[in-house]
């Protein structure tokens, strides 16, 4: 798991805050924000501009304060991350079956066949040979949707269906995605943040030093988000007997249950100051 920075953190203070202030933020309330978890002003203006670049954000001044509005784009791109970040894939029953999508693009198409493969890696497929990408078969839908939204129905065919036979079911899972790595992070998530969670768990959320609260919470949920998009949601009698993304699903909920509260508060205190 990658340490957090300034690019990572912003975009996790805007999904986490931003919408329910009102879709905007001052730039010097980001900039204060940001620093509570050591990231300096230069390095914070820089992220924002990214994200402008982007058209994540767009200049605005409220109440002669400058500041900026979360876009479209942004409010769309975080509504579809929130879907797997705060709900995130339980394991599949094995009985409901597989979805299987296999596609041919020409070359002259490759940027089509390189977004098609990563969209479909961010949806839980796993690759199990040239052209050749299988899931839950609950991710049917969403698979469809997005080959439609690519333009590429007429160069892909998906299939759902129940395993029959052949390679060991577990066999395949390990070579299909990197089990071992999606383990490692949330074990490593486990190690970072059940620690210093533990005192502030014995305290009631209004017992709670809003600064603390809040600088705990966005380096979790930092640490946090990118872990579900990576775990497909794999029947659990393919999965390792210890699997790690039980006992982290349960500490990142127990952390936004116990922290957002104090640690909304200090952002409505940033952002009014």
């Amino acid at each position: 798991m990658s340490s957090n920075t300034s690019r990572t953190l912003l975009v996790t203070l805007l999904g986490a805050f931003a919408r329910r202030a009102g879709d905007w933020l001052p730039i010097k309330g980001i900039v204060s924000l940001l620093e509570e978890l050591d990231i300096d002003e230069s390095s914070t203006r820089t992220a924002v501009s990214r994200l402008k670049k982007r058209d994540w954000l767009a200049p605005e001044k409220r109440d002669g304060r400058t500041g900026y509005r979360l876009t479209e784009l942004a409010q769309s791109s975080l509504a579809s991350g929130d879907e797997v970040i705060w709900h995130s894939r339980q394991p599949a029953q094995l009985a409901d079956g597989w979805c299987i999508a296999t596609f041919s693009i020409p070359e002259e198409q490759r940027a089509k066949r390189h977004l098609l493969r990563s969209r479909l890696a961010t949806l839980g497929f796993g690759n199990v040979g040239q052209g050749v990408w299988i899931a839950p078969a609950r991710m049917a839908a969403d698979a469809l949707e997005l080959i439609d939204h690519l333009e590429l129905t007429s160069n892909t065919n998906l299939f759902v269906g129940r395993h029959a036979g052949g390679q060991d079911l577990t066999r395949m899972a390990r070579e299909s995605w990197d089990l071992d790595a999606i383990h490692a992070g949330y074990r490593e998530f486990l190690t970072r943040h059940q620690g210093g969670f533990q005192p502030l768990r014995r305290l009631a959320p209004e017992e709670i030093a809003p600064r603390d609260a809040f600088a705990h919470y966005l380096r979790a949920l930092d640490d946090w988000r990118i872990l579900p998009m990576r775990d497909p949601g794999l029947p659990r009698e393919l999965l390792r007997s210890d699997w790690a993304g039980d006992p982290a699903t349960h500490l990142i909920e127990e952390i936004v249950t116990h922290l957002d509260q104090p640690a909304f508060a200090f952002v409505e205190r940033a952002v009014n100051a």
